[in-house]
């Protein structure tokens, strides 16, 4: 085999193969994990029926789907109805080629010798562009497939992901301007190894970036508070609603592939990637014991537990409410926040550490200023004390 082939063809698709099965799988125990938590902050009962504790439920799940009939409208676009979940998952899971689990590896290939590669597809130095503009695709597939299904419910929801889209891209959009600022590159593994350089975490000169990302990247992909693309108290099921078997359950791991790519972004960009905690402190060493990937996929559970916890907790937005928090909001902060990076980022590694001094004791400062607040109001509100008789 010439080394040509080996790294321009068996080595990448390899990679593809396995994060498209892996990507299938993570959806799929998501689904469980999302049930199992929400049961429990619900104070009720999960799945436990299929397997033990209900952990083959997801299998059932998908093979419930994928054997179910396959059932599309009399009048609906056939083509487009057919090519809508196409369109939404192949940039979902396309993305995941710029995504850097964790840095470069050697190993022996038998007949050919040492290799060395990464725990990514392809490192581009446009990477981060890249991969904002083909997840900025997957709209195509939910504004055509409710278009084509011939329906004013899934119409309506198709309107709604576009609106929201417009809304929200905006901020995530200056969101990572800013860490491009923090760190000068566009590629992610340049990114994560300018954390390492500075000896710091991107969240703490980014803490309002990190914040118009997360929120944005929560409504970017549909989900509690933010979902009234498919709000099924209004629309049914939106978008989706004349979708069955096999190309809803499209769509289904297409929403777990975004919420994935949202959380291994935001690691990327303002939690280290694969760097462990304080990676240059000596005295911290023994936490090395732990790989990279362990690491990565650590950061971006956390982060998916978060968008669990807020389903679990969040009343849905209205509509109107979902555009102000957007434009009136969130657009304005995150100028401002490029504008204060910016200026940071003049002084390279010294005005980002000023910057983070100056959000992180706003930040505790606001806090104790709020806890204050409140206590005086209970005590302004508690019962006065009953007199004592004679």
């Amino acid at each position: 085999m010439s080394e040509a082939l080996l790294y321009n063809v068996v080595i990448p698709v390899t990679k593809a193969v396995v994060v498209v099965l892996l990507m299938a799988a993570v959806a799929g125990i998501l689904t469980l994990v999302e049930r199992r938590v929400l049961a429990r902050l619900q104070v009720r009962m999960g799945p436990n029926r299929v397997g033990p504790q209900g952990s083959l439920q997801w299998v059932a799940d998908a093979l419930k789907l994928l054997l179910k009939e396959d059932v599309v409208p009399a009048h609906a676009e056939q083509f487009i109805h057919f090519l809508a979940p196409l369109l939404v998952m192949i940039p979902a899971l396309t993305v995941f080629a710029f995504i850097p689990w964790g840095p470069e590896f050697s190993f022996n290939l038998p007949g050919f010798g040492p290799v060395k590669t990464g725990l990514y597809a392809a490192d581009v130095n446009v990477g981060l562009l890249l991969l904002v503009a083909i997840t900025s695709i997957g709209v195509y597939g939910i504004i055509l497939g409710g278009w084509a299904s011939n329906s004013k419910y899934a119409l309506m929801g198709g309107l709604r992901s576009a609106a929201q889209l417009i809304s929200y891209e905006v901020p995530m959009g200056f969101a990572i301007v800013a860490a491009i600022l923090m760190s000068r590159s566009l590629s992610l593994v340049g990114i994560v190894e300018a954390q390492r350089d500075a000896h710091l975490w991107f969240i703490f000169p980014g803490l309002i970036a990190f914040f118009l990302y997360f929120v944005s990247g929560v409504a970017e992909t549909n989900r509690i508070p933010f979902d009234l693309p498919e709000a099924e108290s209004e629309l049914v099921a939106g978008f989706h609603t004349e979708y069955s078997g096999f190309r809803w359950a499209v769509f289904f791991l297409s929403e777990y592939a975004n919420m994935v790519t949202i959380s291994a972004v935001a690691t990327t960009l303002f939690f280290g990637g694969w760097l462990r905690p304080f990676p240059n402190v000596a005295w911290l060493s023994f936490l090395d014991l732990l790989p990279p990937i362990v690491w990565f996929v650590l950061k971006v559970s956390a982060f998916l537990f978060v968008y669990i916890w807020f389903r679990g907790t969040f009343p849905r937005y209205r509509f109107d409410q979902l555009m102000a928090l957007g434009w009136k909001a969130l657009i304005p902060l995150s100028i401002g926040n490029v504008i204060a990076v910016a200026i940071a980022a003049l002084w390279d590694l010294r005005g980002l550490q000023v910057l983070s001094v100056l959000l992180w004791a706003g930040l505790v400062g606001g806090f104790v200023i709020l806890q204050r607040d409140a206590a005086k109001k209970r005590a302004a509100a508690a019962p006065a004390p009953a007199g004592g008789g004679v």
